[in-house]
């Protein structure tokens, strides 16, 4: 990372912050702002002044309960944070303190302060606003480990990707075509049809006025497609199968239309499919840091140059953490939800 400007000399952290949390799961009413206690940075840990905060689909199913934490997380919500480092663990470097990056972080993002592992923080470039920062890396850890590495997509490819319109959906396209694949999505509305091929979609198939299957095989005459991105599975999961051609691949994120689902094993077997999914945020600190060190490598670079950006829908502030939530579970938002934690 680059060194900024700020002054890289320890500062006062107060011992209390603002945070955005609840007591018990429920709707979005019971999330509330509160005095909770400053975290401390920890080894190989840095100490964020947070800026941003983004909201994903998992802060949703945290706060109904279906989602909780992992052992040692913050039990407040919010995976991805822009802002400044403000505070060193044992063994980081001085020469951190005072930059300005955005973060995947297993929880806790909802609050003026958040802890990561060094390792998970990228450098906030001039072609981003904290908030747009602070939209990227849950997005972007997910489609690039899940499209790229597991999936293992390839330039001339064709990817299938399911909501279209949804934080995942924009930045998979968006990659996807700055990597030379031809990008289908499917989307809701025909107004949500028309945004994604302003995104970068190739083609978009409006899912409650066509059948998907059918749409693929007539845009693609046939062949289908290599890669499917599915964060729907329950009977979506054999749909998919028949979009995919021989030595395709079906990524599953996310389970929203149901966790079961029956699969013709011997179009499996026929088409020499690989069936397979993820969730990034048990993974070990490790892992991450490698993921992490890859974007920087391979996709960062787009960011710096201002060729990949969020797309952005609302901003709401941190007392206003209920009413985002209200607005992701609505389904109408394009591209990433993201609460202003310092105004």
């Amino acid at each position: 990372m680059a060194e900024t400007t700020a002054a890289a000399v320890p500062e006062t952290i107060p011992e209390t912050m603002a945070a955005a949390g609840f007591d018990e799961p429920g709707g979005p009413d019971v999330l509330a702002v509160r005095q909770v206690p400053v975290p401390r940075a920890g080894p190989n840990e840095v100490l964020i002044e947070v800026s941003h905060a983004g909201v994903n689909r998992p802060d949703v199913l945290q706060r109904q309960g279906a989602y909780p934490p992992p052992p040692g997380a913050s039990p407040l919500p919010g995976l991805e944070v822009s802002g400044r480092i403000v505070a060193l663990g044992q063994g980081v470097s001085e020469s951190l303190r005072g930059q300005t990056v955005c973060a995947l972080v297993p929880g806790g993002g909802y609050a003026e302060y958040c802890t990561v592992p060094t390792g998970h923080c990228l450098p906030v470039p001039d072609t981003l606003t904290l908030a747009e920062a602070a939209a990227l890396p849950e997005t972007l850890f997910t489609v690039w480990h899940n499209v790229f590495q597991r999936g293992q997509a390839k330039e001339g490819e064709t990817l299938l990707i399911h909501g279209g319109t949804s934080g995942i959906g924009t930045m998979a396209t968006m990659l996807g075509k700055l990597l030379g694949l031809t990008v289908i999505v499917t989307c809701g509305t025909e107004e949500k049809c028309e945004a994604a091929r302003r995104i970068g979609a190739d083609h978009a198939i409006n899912y409650k006025a066509a059948d998907f299957v059918t749409e693929v095989e007539r845009i693609t005459d046939g062949a289908g497609v290599e890669l499917v991105l599915d964060m729907v599975a329950g009977d979506y999961t054999a749909r998919n199968i028949q979009c995919l051609k021989l030595d395709g691949r079906l990524v599953t994120i996310a389970v929203l239309g149901g966790a079961k689902a029956t699969v013709n094993m011997a179009q499996v077997m026929v088409k020499r499919l690989t069936l397979t999914g993820s969730t990034l945020r048990p993974r070990s600190d490790a892992f991450k840091a490698a993921l992490a060190q890859d974007i920087a490598d391979k996709v960062w670079p787009f960011v710096e140059q201002g060729r990949l950006l969020p797309v952005m829908d609302r901003t709401y502030a941190l007392r206003d953490a209920a009413a985002a939530h209200r607005w992701m579970e609505a389904g109408e938002h394009i591209g990433k939800i993201v609460l202003e934690v310092r105004g």
